[in-house]
Parts: C-alpha cells; structure tokens; sequence
C-alpha cells in the first residue's frame, strides 16, 4: 500500500501542491481565529476584566470545524469534477480510437466467425481470443489506469490537507485558554505569542522549500497579522455594541 501511495505521489506530484494548501490554510485559520479573540478582547479593554474561556474555545472550535468542513468539501467537489472534466475528454479521444480500431478488427475478423466463437466454448489456444475479448468486453468493462487512481489519491489527499490545515491553524491560538477557567488580558497576549511564534515557523519553512530569504517570508507572513490587528481592532473598539 506505500509503495502503491509512494508511485501515485511520483505521478501527480501533488506533494507540493499540498505544501502549499497546508501554509495557506493553516495562516488562514490562525488569522481567522485571530479576529475572534480580537472580538472577545475588546470586551477587556473596555472594562470587563475577564472572559469566560469555555465561551472562547467554544466559539473557537466551531468556527475551525466550519473551516474543515468547507475545506474539505468544496476542495473534494471542485477537484472531482475538474477530474471528471478530463476524463471524460479522454474517453471521448479514446472512443474515436476505438471506433477506428473496431473498424481494424471487423476488416480482420469475419463478424460470422466472431459470433459463432461466442455461442461456443473455443479453445484457449484460438488466435481470435483476443480478438473477441477486444470486440466484447471493451465497452462493457472500465478499468481504473493507474493515473485515474493516482488522480483519485490527489484528490483525497489535497482534501484532506485544505480541509484539516485551517482546523489546526484554528486551534493553535486556542491553546492557552484550556489551561485557565477565564481568560484576561495576559492568556490574549500569550495567544497572541503563540499566533506570532508559528508564523515564524511559516516563514522559514517557506524560505526553507522556495530557497529564498527566510527573513523576508517571515517579516511578510508577520506583516499580514500586524494589518489585520491595526485594522480590526479600532472598528471593534469604535463600534456602538463594543461594549461591557
């Protein structure tokens, strides 16, 4: 069976387009995530000194289990039909070469003979086995090629992969508030280390398999969550229900 997933690996090369839907989904879910507790923190800045942590973990988790299932889902949608698209352009390119190859056959082979053979137990040995075995079952068996197979581990994989990233990237941030029964301003800060330390872990995986500036992909990736903290926290804090 790994030597089987090893070979589909090689013949799609989909390694790499999960790398890329891992990194994606997994900061993805971290910064989803990150609006959220911006959301239960603004409650803490305007008075209220602490937050429930069962509210946030449970807001936490609902939000990353979404994120799985339409992961999941829409990436196994669109990636069985893209297939299917390109199967069925291969069976149309290969039904012309059949219709040419039957008419090669038929040339070769008297139809009555064909159809005698079939009412008949033939030898193991006749030269026209093949023939008929052509002529019968092609259109009523369907084999999986191995790249129909391959492309089907792809999909399950790639699935997989863009589904379950934005889940754990969700969790991530959630980490210090199991630990405490409510959640001040100090677990936010130590969510928000958690958030920043994996980030870094990003950037340099990033300039690890790209070969680039690992300083350039992390300052980036840390960029993206200093933007998405400077423009959400003033319209939490300025908007009416922000409040205690």
């Amino acid at each position: 069976m790994i030597s089987k997933w090893k070979t589909y690996l090689k013949i799609t090369q989909v390694a790499s387009i999960a790398r890329r839907y891992f990194v994606n989904n997994f900061y993805d879910g971290m910064l989803t995530i990150l609006g959220s507790l911006l959301g239960f923190l603004t409650y803490i800045l305007t008075g209220t000194p602490t937050v429930e942590s069962h509210i946030i973990i449970l807001a936490g988790i609902g939000t990353s289990v979404s994120m799985f299932i339409s992961g999941f889902s829409g990436s196994y949608l669109s990636e069985k039909a893209e297939r299917r698209k390109i199967q069925n352009e291969m069976e149309r390119a290969m039904g012309r070469y059949e219709e040419d190859e039957t008419e090669e056959i038929e040339q070769k082979v008297d139809i009555e003979e064909i159809e005698k053979a079939m009412l008949t137990e033939f030898p193991k040995t006749a030269s026209n086995v093949k023939k008929i075995k052509v002529f019968q079952k092609r259109k009523e068996e369907k084999v999986k090629t191995l790249f129909e197979k391959a492309e089907s581990f792809a999909n399950k994989i790639v699935s997989i992969v863009n589904g379950g990233a934005p889940l754990l990237g969700g969790l991530v941030p959630l980490i210090p508030f199991f630990f405490v029964p409510e959640a001040g301003l100090i677990t936010f800060i130590i969510s928000f280390l958690i958030i920043t330390f994996f980030i870094v872990l990003l950037g340099v995986f990033l300039g690890i398999i790209s070969k680039g500036s690992i300083i350039k992909n992390v300052l980036q990736m840390i960029l993206a969550f200093v933007v998405t903290f400077l423009i959400t926290m003033p319209i939490l804090l300025f908007t009416p229900s922000a409040g205690p």
